[in-house]
């Protein structure tokens, strides 16, 4: 897979903001020289997700997980034949309605490993996002609680373990033009 090493390099690039994210990124390079295709989700029960902390003049976006009943930014399942840049973009749109583009160049911000649903481990890749300040409108099927928070509101609401990345991200924040 040609996108791996290139994807290697991005995730070394990466100052993690805790020991946390510094164990992530170790364990999502180890990953990555796994055999098989890292981003397969039935190959194994260990597999690389797509996230994105989307932001706009209005905040950043978090939603209710409708499995895990938590809040985080949106995100998923890396499909078959999808970059995780792409699978970060197609996962705000399908779970908030919010058609968003990638910081340029395209920003990995942050890697999390983390338990996922049905026992598996995700190996979470976290993009930064930037949307024109809309309201969400999720489709039927996707969590209804889709909203914009200011950094104070969303790391008081957000999970836990995304504190430092959200203070991480609004630091950072002003480095990039937000859409109209």
């Amino acid at each position: 897979m040609s996108e791996v090493p290139d994807l290697a390099t991005q995730i070394r690039a990466i100052e993690p903001v805790d020991s946390r994210e510094a164990t992530s990124i170790d364990a999502t390079l180890e990953h990555l020289r796994w055999p098989g295709d890292p981003f397969d989700e039935s190959l194994n029960d260990h597999h690389l997700t797509a996230s994105a902390f989307v932001l706009s003049s209005r905040g950043v976006i978090l939603h209710l997980h409708r499995r895990l009943h938590i809040w985080v930014q949106p995100g998923g399942h890396i499909d078959d034949g999808e970059g995780p840049e792409d699978a970060a973009v197609r996962e705000t749109l399908e779970e908030t309605g919010l058609e968003a583009i990638h910081t340029e160049p395209p920003t990995l911000f942050h890697v999390d490993v983390h338990p996922g649903p049905r026992g598996h481990t995700h190996y979470d890749l976290r993009y930064v996002l930037l949307a024109r300040p809309l309201d969400p409108t999720p489709p039927p099927g996707e969590s209804p609680e889709v909203h914009w928070f200011d950094f104070d509101a969303a790391m008081l609401q957000g999970e836990a373990t995304m504190v430092s990345a959200l203070r991480k991200l609004e630091l950072a924040s002003t480095q990039w033009r937000m859409r109209d």
